[in-house]
């Protein structure tokens, strides 16, 4: 199953590249150079707040279509989680309320562009995430959980929205949201004293910030006016 659901998402990525590479032929594709961080939390494990700090580096290609689109594949290193600081004193059971879940992800989002002037592109699009890390730690003490036995799902798909601005020539910077789209554990939740509360689903809820460095921006941009200017 889980085998299938990447063949499925490089399947779908190659698809949509392709088809953009035939409406954008003689346009140069543009690559590009990622590196930021993240705050991040998770949706439904009683801890709030955007608390944990995690990296989201990698690389992409960008390819033109249209006048001012773009469709975009990227290979990350992507750190969610979250985090939550001892909340009450220890009486002698060891319990403080601590908590924190460190979540790694090998991930390739696919996202339509489009950019406005030169200056600011919007984009959205979906994120297929592998998990290959996860470390949990309870009441400052770590637990059983890891990538491979089953407490978080393996697969995380998710929504993303884009935001990038032009700093300065091919230099951007880029706000990022992502949310999961299907949970990536079901828990269950119980009171210091052991008694059952209720059961909750759980959700990755990411903002990234991130700074793109494009390569052959300009002479991709400069293709793409000539071939508007001769269609007319």
């Amino acid at each position: 199953m889980r085998k299938n659901s990447v063949l499925l998402v490089a399947l779908f990525a190659t698809a949509v590249l392709l088809f953009t590479s035939e409406k954008s032929y003689s346009q140069v594709i543009k690559a590009t150079v990622i590196a930021g961080g993240n705050l991040t939390q998770v949706d439904g494990d009683e801890c709030y707040g955007y608390k944990k700090v995690g990296l989201n580096v990698g690389a992409g290609v960008m390819i033109p279509f249209g006048k001012n689109w773009d469709v975009s594949m990227e290979a990350l290193y992507n750190q969610k989680g979250a985090y939550q600081r001892q909340r009450y004193t220890d009486i002698g059971d060891g319990k403080t309320g601590a908590y924190e879940i460190k979540l790694d992800y090998v991930e390739i989002p696919v996202l339509v562009h489009y950019t406005d002037k030169g200056l600011v592109t919007i984009g959205a699009g979906f994120a297929y995430g592998r998990l290959i890390n996860a470390k949990e730690y309870e009441h400052g003490e770590k637990t059983a959980t890891t990538a491979t036995n089953d407490v978080y799902k393996t697969d995380d798909y998710s929504v993303v929205a884009d935001l990038r601005f032009k700093i300065y020539k091919q230099l951007k910077l880029n706000v990022r949201y992502q949310y999961s789209m299907a949970k990536i554990r079901t828990r269950d939740f119980y009171t210091v004293d052991d008694e059952y509360m209720k059961t909750r689903d759980q959700y990755n809820n990411v903002i990234s910030l991130r700074l793109v460095y494009v390569f052959f921006e300009e002479r991709s941009d400069a293709i793409r006016k000539m071939r508007r200017q001769s269609a007319y």
